[in-house]
């Protein structure tokens, strides 16, 4: 009888050590790089990072300016002082909402069309615009709501604000505090808004082929889903170092008793 309670609780604490590890091969990023080295020197190509097209709902900071003070006049707002110490609000407030028309309402110029154009082409096209009214004038455009949301098997869960021109899916992530040890490495499913609705991206992040996906480099809106491991339905979050020594503790005292 001792002999098979012995074995029962050596089966239990294997399959607990078991099923409360993870693989090292479940978790190294991009472990084939080295397949793709070649001349002593690994490179890609990633011709999908187009420049992001602005759409109906963003929003656009939009400054003039100009040495001559007189100039700009006309184009003044409260944005230069609030983008000073701005809040998410305020920038919102202060910025300009490209319509669902696709246009944006400037102070003296009126209209300007600016959906599917990228920000540089924006940019060109409102100091056109401005230079018709007023001459040694700057503009500067900037895209204020580039925001990607993780969600899923990261460390930190959220919405997080990029103040750069371009992120990839390796800084976003790293932005959260990286993938917990569960994640599903190699299904990460990133959902892009469209012009027409919603495009959904598997991404691999165990191989180096991540480099040329269409979705390495994120677009503003985009979502990161990172699905569990299944075998975390039978991990712990963190190894109970404690509990498996006091149950170790307490079955020894309990067949110490009964032999």
């Amino acid at each position: 009888m001792n002999f098979k309670i012995k074995q029962a609780f050596v089966f239990f604490l294997a399959a607990v050590l078991v099923s409360s590890c993870v693989s090292l091969k479940k978790v190294k990023y991009i472990q084939d790089i080295e397949n793709y080295q070649k001349d002593g020197k690994i490179e890609f190509f990633n011709e999908t990072n187009p420049e992001y097209k602005v759409q109906p709902g963003d929003n656009l900071y939009v400054d003039v300016n100009s040495l001559d003070a007189s100039n700009v006049n006309p184009f003044e707002s409260n944005q230069r002082n609030v983008y000073q110490a701005s809040t998410e609000m305020s920038v919102y407030i202060n910025s300009y909402t490209v319509a669902d028309s696709g246009y944006v309402n400037f102070p003296l110029v009126g209209k300007i069309q600016v959906a599917g154009l990228n920000i540089n082409e924006i940019k060109t096209l409102f100091q056109s615009t401005i230079d018709d009214y007023f001459q040694m004038t700057i503009v500067t455009v900037k895209l204020v709501n580039f925001k990607v949301t993780l969600l899923g098997e990261v460390v930190r869960p959220g919405t997080y604000l990029v103040y750069q021109e371009n992120i990839n899916i390796l800084q976003a992530i790293s932005m959260a505090g990286d993938l917990n040890p569960f994640a599903k490495r190699d299904k990460v499913t990133v959902i892009r808004k469209t012009a027409t609705g919603s495009a959904a991206y598997t991404v691999n992040l165990l191989k180096a082929n991540i480099f040329e996906s269409p979705a390495y480099f994120l677009q503003p809106g985009d979502i990161v889903y990172v699905e569990p491991l299944k075998s975390k339905n039978f991990a712990f979050t963190a190894f109970p170092y404690t509990l498996i020594f006091a149950t170790i503790t307490t079955t020894l005292l309990i067949m110490t008793y009964i032999k």
